[in-house]
């Protein structure tokens, strides 16, 4: 079915422990549309500047990316940010911000856009996720991701959303913090009570949880030695379960729970270079092989 995105297209610089990298390609909506695209055919809503390389729209297009609606602002700058990760590789300062043309984002879904059954909000103010909502009342599954920023300055806007969509995806300290409870358990069963039917919680090198109205269960990470850059495997993740589903056409409970894992995997392979020069260099034979190996991990 078709996958619909909307989120932010950035040109990154990363600080690593070992290695930089100035200038990448990066955004929720990049990492996310081009992990999904492993499964499923995906449709990108962002905005750039005219200072966005075209090399990058041609890298997303020659992948089967729809990037017809990439809104190009003339005169405007893309969006930017600079970050260094932490020896720990799970902890990062954030140097630089530059919204430039995203922070005035208000996405106008053309009527081809509007019938996407299988809609994610990639991470934005949720002023800007319900005004996408409100344009697709026929879609079958509604996913957004949210960060700190976003609970603090704008719960209201937040809680609203969190009644009106199917599914929310967000990290353990977002959880604890929208949920008032450091106890994680506590906090995903509590998020959930807002308002979506499940909620899944990453959890970074120690996996992911689900949690919905009848069960709960814990996906590991996939343990892989190389992590070289860590920008995007949430995105990543977010796009390779979305993916998945959006190729089976359903969400039932055993279809959710394949999803987190295909997500999982998918993750595991953006963490091991910069940028989506990992993703880009797999293919689905290989992305399979190593959701085989993480299937034989969890039999016992």
């Amino acid at each position: 079915m078709p996958l619909l995105v909307v989120g932010s297209v950035a040109i990154d610089s990363v600080e690593t422990p070992t290695a930089c990298r100035d200038d990448v390609l990066g955004g929720s909506a990049v990492f996310f549309s081009y992990a999904a695209s492993f499964f499923s055919p995906v449709k990108m809503i962002g905005t750039v500047g005219d200072d966005f390389p075209t090399k990058h729209t041609t890298f997303l297009e020659n992948r089967g990316i729809d990037t017809s609606g990439l809104e190009v602002i003339a005169g405007g700058k893309t969006f930017r940010w600079r970050g260094r990760y932490l020896p720990n590789m799970n902890d990062r300062e954030t140097l630089e911000v530059h919204l430039n043309v995203f922070g005035e984002f208000k996405p106008t879904l053309s009527e081809t856009h509007r019938q996407s059954k299988f809609v994610f909000l990639g991470n934005s103010s949720p002023i800007t996720q319900l005004s996408v909502l409100d344009q697709v009342p026929d879609a079958a599954l509604t996913v957004a991701d949210t960060m700190d920023l976003w609970i603090n300055i704008q719960r209201d806007e937040l809680e609203e959303l969190l009644k009106r969509i199917d599914g929310l995806v967000l990290n353990d300290s977002e959880a604890k913090l929208l949920a008032e409870d450091e106890n994680l358990v506590r906090a995903g069963h509590a998020v959930r009570a807002m308002g979506p039917k499940f909620v899944v919680i990453k959890k970074g090198e120690h996996g992911a949880m689900f949690f919905s109205e009848h069960e709960m269960y814990v996906m590991p990470a996939y343990p892989t030695p190389r992590v070289l850059d860590p920008t995007g495997a949430g995105d990543s993740f977010a796009g390779g379960m979305m993916g998945h589903l959006a190729s089976l056409g359903r969400f039932d409970p055993q279809a959710l729970k394949e999803a987190l894992a295909y997500g999982t995997i998918t993750a595991s392979f953006t963490v091991e270079d910069f940028s989506l020069d990992r993703l880009s260099a797999i293919d689905r034979v290989e992305l399979d092989r190593r959701v085989a190996e993480y299937r034989q991990m969890l039999t016992f």
